[in-house]
């Protein structure tokens, strides 16, 4: 039981040195923010129009 921990323990902190890595030349980069309707202000998902666009 003892072994299963510490192995447990040792996989959990090789994960979270992988985690902290960081990809070089993403530094500055962050996802955008979702594009919102100018007139109902919900948030569209993909390139077509709104749906109170539609109901006009």
């Amino acid at each position: 039981m003892v072994k299963f921990v510490s192995f447990f323990l040792i996989a959990m902190l090789v994960l979270a040195m992988f985690g902290r890595l960081r990809v070089p030349g993403t530094k500055g980069r962050k996802l955008s923010k979702p594009g919102k309707c100018p007139h109902c202000g919900r948030y569209r998902i993909g390139p077509g129009k709104c749906q109170c666009e539609d109901r006009r």
